[in-house]
């Protein structure tokens, strides 16, 4: 009996109720991504045609985007398969980021507000960027900006390598960004800079600090690295994964899960570049998992690499590359195995922008153990509630099992 948690970084499926507080009413990340391959706008060099996704549909995709909706995305109608439940999730935490969907996910929805930097230039406050300067012993910083991490180490990069001044950003998240040549700057000096911001930052609720290595020599060969790291506050209160760790439960992590909860209760964690090295650690996490244990995985590519930068025609690529593998993962699971498939957030690459959207997201579930219909979740900490339920563990303090 063992649960797992997989998230698709952003695949949201429209239909927030609140998304007009954030500027997104009507973004709908699967619904127009599916749209724009239907009218053949998603054709590429690796792709074409309607969006095809047989697993996720048999597992209830195309139905949880009706909830949500009120309609099925064109190309993703078709039968549930027997033992798959499907349902769609309304975010109760107070922002559309990454900590804030992945705690609510774990049993901690966000009640307070994140800090943000201001939409000016420079955005950051004079004192703290002296104040790092300083402490990094840094020559000055580049950038000081709103602004997407591919533009801005693209337009910034070479006068970086001249400069030796590390690219510092922000976005409509809470989060403080470094970008640094991997090798000319150092990995291990752009994390110490990242530790110190980190640092600086407690007084003003800043969410994340992310350490973003690139490589290359211009704007054409710069190319951000699997080396990528998160300097996260902890969340709040224990979520499942501190629940299940207190328990002696067997715990494996995939990707950027032990970045997002600041390395508390993450248990074993395997890296992976991109999101077919991330799938092949999923099945390899599987596989070593122990009875009882708790496996909670995240595929970043969806967001990071087609979701801001507002590319429909990779994003579709990339959810049909997750598709093909899901059937060798099903393969892997015994009769009282939980599988649950979900997202954080969304981020429509349709959109006006390069940000998330505020929207719900799918709710998918296959195994023995869930008989009875998800429907429309009010709140993500129902999945937290059921793999606690599942795997027999004390009940979350939030929550609702399905």
């Amino acid at each position: 009996m063992r649960a797992m948690i997989l998230v698709m970084d952003s695949v949201g499926v429209g239909g927030a109720p609140d998304a007009a507080h954030y500027g997104d009413q009507g973004a709908d990340t699967i619904g127009h991504i599916a749209e724009a391959c239907a009218r053949g706008e998603a054709d590429s060099n690796i792709r074409a045609g309607p969006l095809s996704l047989p697993h996720l549909v048999k597992l209830g995709l195309g139905e949880a985007c009706r909830l949500a909706t009120g309609r099925c995305p064109s190309g993703l109608t078709g039968l549930v398969a027997r033992l798959a439940r499907y349902g769609s999730a309304i975010e109760q935490s107070k922002g559309k980021d990454t900590p804030s969907g992945h705690w609510e996910i774990a049993g901690v929805p966000v009640s307070f507000e994140w800090g943000y930097f201001p939409k000016t230039i420079p955005c950051f406050p004079d004192e703290l960027t002296a104040r790092l300067c300083r402490d990094a012993e840094l020559p000055g910083i580049l950038g000081n900006r709103h602004a997407s991490g591919t533009q801005i180490i693209a337009e910034l990069g070479e006068l970086h390598l001249r400069t030796g001044q590390p690219i510092c950003y922000t976005s409509a998240d809470s989060v403080f960004q470094v970008a640094a040549h991997e090798q000319a700057f150092g990995l291990d000096r752009l994390y110490q800079v990242c530790a110190i911001a980190r640092e600086l930052l407690e007084g003003i609720n800043i969410g994340r600090v992310i350490a973003r290595p690139f490589i290359g020599t211009g704007p054409d060969s710069f190319r951000r690295t699997a080396h990528r790291r998160d300097y996260a506050v902890p969340p709040p209160e224990p979520t499942i994964l501190d629940i299940a760790s207190a328990q002696g439960r067997d715990i494996i992590t995939i990707g950027k899960i032990d970045d997002i909860f600041a390395h508390r209760g993450t248990g074993l964690n395997k890296k992976g570049d991109g999101n077919a090295e991330l799938f092949d650690r999923t099945i390899e996490g599987w596989n070593e998992l122990d009875d009882g244990g708790l496996l909670f995985a995240n595929f970043i590519d969806f967001d990071s690499i087609y979701g801001h930068r507002r590319d429909v025609a990779g994003y579709a690529a990339a959810l049909e590359a997750f598709d093909a593998r899901l059937p060798a993962l099903i393969s892997c699971l015994k009769t009282d195995d939980l599988l649950i498939i979900t997202a954080d957030h969304g981020c429509d690459p349709t959109w006006p922008g390069s940000d998330h959207t505020r929207e719900q997201v799918p709710v998918l579930t296959l195994g023995y153990a869930t008989t009875a219909p998800i429907g429309r979740r009010n709140g993500y900490v129902d999945i937290a509630a059921t793999v606690a339920r599942h795997l027999e563990l004390p009940a979350m303090r939030r929550g609702t099992p399905f």
